[in-house]
């Protein structure tokens, strides 16, 4: 039991009602350090709830909704949160190993530091989730939004499936956006196996490279990666005016690249290739066919 004595009386007159499908009610009960495993709160309301410290290990909170609540350091390992709706909601810390959040909603979650390893995330819609130093180890995301923040802390190692973004990613004081090629590359470069949903099947992805000498309007150069089902291809738009095989994504999802890159449209990539044609056709006179320029291919040399 709790140690609060209203948070106590509440939950001992919930386990000795008569009825089996009376669902418990918590709103603005302090319930932290008591102990629920195994319990059975479908469909429970957790509305300002303090649940800081409790052990909810292999409970059941299918549908369970929490608005304003605090699970600080809660162990849910192995809980249900299937279809869970968790709004402004503190799992600073939690436990969640092996726990099951199958199309759960959690919106404004600040989950810093919390594990989710080897947890089910499939289906599930993480919006503006905080998952800052968390660590999702082995999680299943299939069909899973990750609209979440991110940072160097943050473990990935074996997570799969198929996700959608963006994400944004604290670096120090900063924090920037990464979305469909770009969210890809950061995740499996740290031991993910994933596909990001942005950049669907059948789909060219193009990407700039940048740093303070070339901004995002007027990148070094370009990239592009093309999807047929499973099949990739990446291909850099070379000094030979044309696009090229390059090895330059594959080196940097491998950690041997270090290069600044963004993502960019259709059409940003277009300017790119046209502005260097012009810059040659002034150069070197409307019959030249190819030859050097100052710009350099994104992926260094094709192949």
């Amino acid at each position: 039991m709790p140690t609060d004595p209203t948070g106590a009386a509440a939950l001992l007159a919930w386990c000795e009602a008569s009825d089996d499908e009376t669902t418990l009610d918590a709103s603005q009960l302090d319930l932290s350090r008591a102990d629920l495993s195994g319990a059975d709160l479908a469909l429970a309301t957790l509305f300002d709830t303090d649940l800081t410290d409790a052990k909810l290990v292999e409970a059941d909170l299918y549908r369970a909704q929490s608005a304003d609540a605090v699970l600080d350091r809660a162990d849910l390992t192995g809980a249900s949160l299937v279809k869970v709706d968790f709004r402004d909601t503190r799992l600073r810390g939690a436990d969640l190993t092996r726990a099951d959040l199958g199309s759960a909603e959690l919106w404004k979650v600040d989950a810093r530091s919390a594990s989710f390893r080897h947890a089910v995330l499939d289906g599930a819609a993480f919006q503006e989730v905080s998952l800052l130093g968390a660590d999702l180890t082995g999680a299943s995301a299939h069909n899973a939004t990750l609209n979440v923040a991110l940072d160097e802390s943050t473990v990935v190692t074996g997570l799969t499936g198929e996700i959608r973004g963006p994400a944004r990613l604290g670096e120090g004081d900063a924090e920037r956006e990464l979305a469909g090629l770009e969210l890809e590359l950061w995740l499996n470069s740290r031991g993910a196996s994933v596909s990001v949903l942005n950049s669907p099947p059948g789909t060219v992805t193009y990407y700039a490279r940048v740093d303070d000498e070339f901004p995002r309007e007027r990148p070094a150069g370009i990239v592009r990666r093309r999807r047929a089902g499973k099949s990739l291809s990446d291909e850099a738009f070379t000094r030979n005016l044309r696009w090229e095989p390059t090895e330059y994504l594959r080196r940097y999802e491998l950690g041997h690249n270090e290069d600044d890159h963004v993502e960019i449209t259709e059409e940003e990539a277009t300017r790119f290739i046209l502005r260097i044609r012009a810059k040659l056709h002034r150069s070197h006179g409307p019959d030249h066919a190819g030859g050097d320029t100052s710009v350099p291919p994104l992926g260094g040399q094709p192949g």
